[in-house]
């Protein structure tokens, strides 16, 4: 059997009813020769289960990486499941947010050797986030223009970034909305494996939630000149409604030690030596 032309990696911790919303939006997608991989960092046994009978009925090949809990170890479940999947197109993607319906599509129109593409989101207020069941999603809503329109509607009332609702393709006038890079958003990118093997993979070091791990490797990816470029205007998601996390310093000091060094292999990826291994045993994850 070929391999699927995708591999969409979704961060997976618990809260299976959200996850429920996302995957409802990759059953509606255009394009649908991909496989889901979970990347799990400790999930419940509760939610393991729902994921194994959630993989029974899938159209689509699911693979379930999944590590003990142990404190927030996101990287480490990320470098594993990036070297399971069978795919060497890499499409990224957070158990919060629900894909528009050319999400898929999109990546895959923008994809181009030593290039990553990243979309970005709209911020649903905690109304919204409640109006969007799983059943409106599986019906088509978001594939109704009048959803952007309430969309913008409720922006009044705590929904954030609405623009990022727009969906530039086939528009008239397109050319005036114009893509702003503000690097890669982790919740909604992609990259050939290839690349992302060039740098080593994600950074093992960064332990807490919020900041740096999704972002070190946009910088990495420079020094080693790839290409980011921004599609937040076709790669649409929809992000629901939580409460953000605290931001930790020690992550943004981390960050600042990959910026100033320049390079564009960490030692702390998917292949370490004796002393990083040694090192990071040394790291405690935040709980």
């Amino acid at each position: 059997m070929a391999p699927p032309k995708a591999s969409i990696i979704i961060s997976v911790y618990n809260e299976f009813p959200r996850l429920q919303k996302v995957l409802a939006g990759l059953e509606r997608q255009t394009k649908q020769d991909f496989e889901i991989v979970f990347s799990d960092d400790g999930s419940n046994e509760d939610t393991v289960t729902a994921l194994q009978k959630y993989a029974e009925s899938s159209k689509v090949p699911t693979q379930h990486i999944w590590h003990e809990d142990n404190g927030f170890r996101k990287t480490i479940i990320l470098n594993k499941s990036i070297q399971a999947a069978k795919s060497d197109f890499l499409i990224f993607l957070d158990a919060d947010c629900v894909p528009h319906p050319k999400y898929v599509e999109e990546h895959f129109a923008h994809r181009a050797p030593n290039t990553v593409v990243t979309g970005r989101r709209v911020h649903l207020s905690p109304k919204l986030t409640e109006w969007l069941t799983l059943d409106r999603i599986k019906s088509g809503a978001l594939e109704k223009p009048w959803f952007t329109l309430k969309i913008f509607a409720n922006s009044l009332n705590g929904t954030k970034q609405a623009e990022k609702a727009i969906y530039k393709r086939n528009l008239p006038f397109n050319n005036l909305l114009k893509e702003k890079y503000k690097g890669i958003l982790g919740s909604n990118w992609s990259v050939n494996k290839k690349d992302l093997f060039e740098i080593n993979g994600f950074d093992e070091r960064y332990l807490a939630p919020a900041a740096g791990e999704d972002t070190d490797p946009q910088f990495r990816f420079a020094f080693a000149g790839k290409k980011v470029i921004p599609i937040g205007y076709h790669a649409l998601q929809y992000h629901l409604y939580h409460k953000q996390q605290p931001r930790p310093q020690i992550n943004k000091d981390i960050m600042q030690t990959v910026i100033d060094a320049g390079k564009p292999w960490t030692e702390y990826g998917i292949k370490q030596n004796e002393e990083a291994k040694a090192y990071l045993k040394t790291l405690s994850p935040t709980k």
